[in-house]
């Protein structure tokens, strides 16, 4: 899907394309419509760079017990090669 947003948009906004796409990003995340990886992805920028995004905002970043298990998971495996 490609959303096209118009030029005025951005104008009227004084935002950057990418500044309007993080900031869409991170009210995604917010609302917890989007994972971290999915909301860096949209962001267009590396998931610690997002994550600095949020901390500079002391927005918290949702980690359950279901992402731990999967980065333990990852890690295990990690180990394995």
């Amino acid at each position: 899907m490609t959303l096209i947003i118009p030029d005025e948009i951005l104008r009227i906004t004084g935002m950057s394309e990418i500044e309007l796409r993080q900031e869409i990003a991170i009210l995604l995340f917010q609302k917890d419509k989007l994972t971290l990886g999915q909301a860096s992805q949209l962001a267009q920028t590396d998931q610690l760079r997002f994550q600095y995004l949020l901390a500079s905002r002391q927005i918290p970043i949702h980690y359950d017990v279901a992402e731990f298990n999967e980065d333990l998971e990852t890690l295990q495996n990690f180990n394995k090669l």
